[in-house]
């Protein structure tokens, strides 16, 4: 018994179906979306007319390249910047940071704050995290209308509903439900991110082809996280969000990690934990609290210069990585990984060990064909990660038929 589909649930899949395309092409030709989507010329012509017509969409101008050309030129098709906005806020070890962005995808105004996280009472973490989203709102230079999702992103463990920060390495309080919060005060869909998912959300905008059905986005900073991506489909955990590569165990009863345990991968990989081995402390000296990206930089830059502690610690490392990879592959297979952080930057200190490290594993019978990126500042690809998220829910209000969003009567407005 074959199954049909309804005309209306074609119509919005059909929608869907050419914004990502305009999403990810950038300004693509009505000519290149049917290529992309499959879509005959006359479903594209007729569904982005409507779009246009709703001010979702934008034509630009024909390209001269173009105009040279027989037949009527190629013309572009873009998001229209001004059909809606979504807002992303990054909180982080003793930093939080908010920024409003157009439909298009271009940061209109942003904000940064430095704070103690660690010392901060629930109810002051809570009121800077509102206080900074109520600010934006009230710039005058933004149609708070035109704001259609909040997406928060922090480090640490949050709940598989996307609502709430169950627990964070960045600050002694637990169970802090910030979406509900932010919805609460500010009548705007919310949603509570961990900062590493966001991470693989972002690389996969980026770069589909590299960062496609299978990989991993490792965050080597402060902390140690992961963004995992199987069959196309981020990872999450049934209770949480998952992906706890940094409190993995490389040594029972091994060091001591900032999270109160021993042995964890962190306590080895974690920017305090390089310092801590580089200055020969013990491993029961308590994790300091900050370690700032220059005096990582200064310690890898001392690492290259010669064979001492400070080159030992990327090796220490690079074999905690190494093994809790080895482990990880030996579920998965071997996938691209992309190396995330300030100690991203010193891959090449880290990378021996960490392959040596593989190849000592049941994952690691491909160690050699394992291939990785590095990028050293996490927190442009968590606010893209973040912001992609919040405007694919936008995409799916605005292009079902018939409802009306926030989003969508902003951009009827737009074109009344």
């Amino acid at each position: 018994m074959s199954v049909g589909i309804r005309h209306d649930d074609l119509r919005r899949r059909n929608r869907a179906m050419v914004i990502t395309a305009v999403r990810r092409a950038g300004r693509p030709s009505r000519t290149e979306i049917a290529a992309t989507t499959g879509l005959s010329h006359s479903t594209i012509s007729a569904i982005s007319s409507d779009l246009i017509g709703e001010g979702i969409l934008a034509e630009g101008k024909p390209s001269e390249a173009g105009a040279l050309k027989r037949g009527r030129p190629q013309v572009g098709l873009g998001l229209n910047p001004e059909a809606a906005a979504v807002m992303t806020v990054v909180l982080s070890l003793n930093f939080l940071s908010v920024a409003v962005i157009d439909y298009a995808g271009q940061v209109i105004s942003e904000e940064q704050r430095r704070l103690d996280t660690l010392t901060m009472s629930r109810e002051a973490l809570i009121g800077e995290c509102t206080a900074i989203v109520r600010r934006r709102l009230e710039d005058p230079d933004i149609d708070v209308r035109s704001v259609a999702r909040i997406a928060l992103a922090i480090q640490g463990i949050t709940d598989t509903e996307a609502r709430a920060m169950l627990w964070s390495p960045i600050t002694p309080q637990t169970d802090i439900a910030f979406a509900d919060i932010l919805e609460a005060e500010f009548g705007i869909p919310a949603t509570m991110e961990n900062d590493c998912n966001m991470m693989a959300v972002a690389l996969r905008w980026r770069d589909p082809e590299r960062y496609r059905d299978d990989f991993i986005a490792i965050l080597l900073s402060h902390g140690i996280g992961m963004g995992l991506v199987l069959k196309g489909e981020l990872f999450t955990g049934t209770h949480s969000s998952g992906g706890e590569f940094g409190h993995m165990i490389h040594r029972p009863g091994g060091a001591l990690c900032r999270c109160g345990r021993r042995g964890c991968v962190e306590a080895y990989a974690g920017n305090y934990a390089i310092w801590r081995n580089a200055r020969q402390l013990s491993e029961d000296t308590e994790p300091v609290a900050d370690v700032s990206d220059a005096q990582m930089r200064a310690l890898a830059a001392t690492a290259r210069e010669r064979d001492g502690p400070e080159r030992e610690a990327y090796r220490k490392a690079g074999e905690a990585l190494g093994y809790g990879l080895g482990s990880l592959f030996a579920l998965i297979d071997p996938a691209p990984v992309a190396m995330v952080g300030v100690s991203a930057a010193a891959f090449d200190l880290i990378e021996p060990a960490l392959r040596e490290a593989i190849a000592q594993t049941a994952g690691g019978q491909h160690s050699k064909s394992i291939s990785f990126d590095t990028e050293p500042n996490e927190l442009p690809l968590i606010r893209e990660g973040c912001a992609m998220r919040a405007l694919t829910f936008v995409d799916q209000e605005i292009f079902a038929p018939g409802v009306q969003t926030k989003a969508g009567l902003a951009a009827k407005k737009n074109v009344a």
